[in-house]
């Protein structure tokens, strides 16, 4: 069984973000507490300032390759077995750690690859706790919900194979099953998506927990916002969906998700 000891977020961390100490506030107003680990490929006087004043420490990654590189040092720095990469934009519900640990030990011990909960928008300083989006990955994240298709990777290739339905930040993972240097190094945008269908593969659990307890910040600064309007998601997600469908199936599905993103620019 494993408890908030086992676990600890990593917060990746780029150049000067003011929504950072929201970010850290969130996890240190866990209902149950656990370790935290700040990771970053630009080092500054902020961050240092940031780390001393919360007591948090910090890693600096030599490598500068993009988001997939800096959330596989983040990742394989965690010493415990179940780690949690934060995003500097983002915040938690104080319940998190303790519904997510939750999940994952209803399951056993070597079942499960990771856990993820469901989502909002933080836009415009507003909680957007439903839209369009978010309705369609709330129903492609329903099958599982199911403890008996949470395991099937058939299920999850179906999903996947639609789109990513899980939000980066929501995803706790268990080490030991995912292995090391997890995420995907290729793409710019899409190396969550693309890490998803990889550890889709594995034997082990998608553990689904259907209530919102992360907040996904929408802003004109945002890496998200910035990626979708220079179409960088579009081009990568096609590769992606490519591996599922023949091209003209792949572009039609694109298309159709292209315009269910649009809640994601400013």
């Amino acid at each position: 069984m494993y408890s908030a000891k086992n676990h600890m977020f990593v917060i990746c961390a780029y150049k000067e973000n003011h929504h950072i100490e929201t970010t850290i506030q969130s996890l240190l107003n866990q209902s149950v507490k656990s370790r935290i680990l700040l990771s970053t490929s630009t080092p500054n006087e902020f961050l240092k300032g940031i780390c001393a004043k919360y007591k948090i420490p910090m890693i600096v990654n030599p490598e500068r390759k993009g988001a997939g590189c800096d959330w596989n040092y983040a990742y394989d720095h965690a010493d415990t077995e179940l780690v949690t990469i934060a995003h500097q934009d983002d915040f938690y519900e104080p319940e998190y750690v303790e519904k997510i640990i939750e999940s994952i030990n209803n399951h056993k011990e070597d079942d499960v690859i990771m856990a993820f909960t469901d989502y909002y928008e933080y836009k415009k300083n507003k909680k957007v706790m439903t839209n369009k989006l978010l309705k369609i990955k709330r129903i492609m994240n329903w099958p599982l919900t199911k403890k008996r298709l949470q395991n099937s990777i058939w299920m999850r290739n179906r999903i996947l194979s639609f789109g990513s339905p899980i939000c980066c930040p929501a995803v706790t993972y268990v080490k030991k099953n995912a292995g090391d240097s997890i995420f995907d190094t290729k793409y710019i945008n899409s190396c969550d998506y693309k890490t998803w269908v990889e550890l889709a593969k594995l034997k082990g659990a998608f553990v689904y927990v259907p209530e919102p307890l992360i907040a996904h910040r929408i802003y004109a600064g945002s890496a998200t916002t910035a990626n979708l309007s220079e179409n960088i998601r579009a081009k990568e997600d096609l590769e992606i969906f490519n591996l599922f469908w023949p091209m003209p199936i792949a572009k039609f599905i694109n298309n159709i998700y292209k315009t269910s993103e649009k809640s994601n620019i400013v």
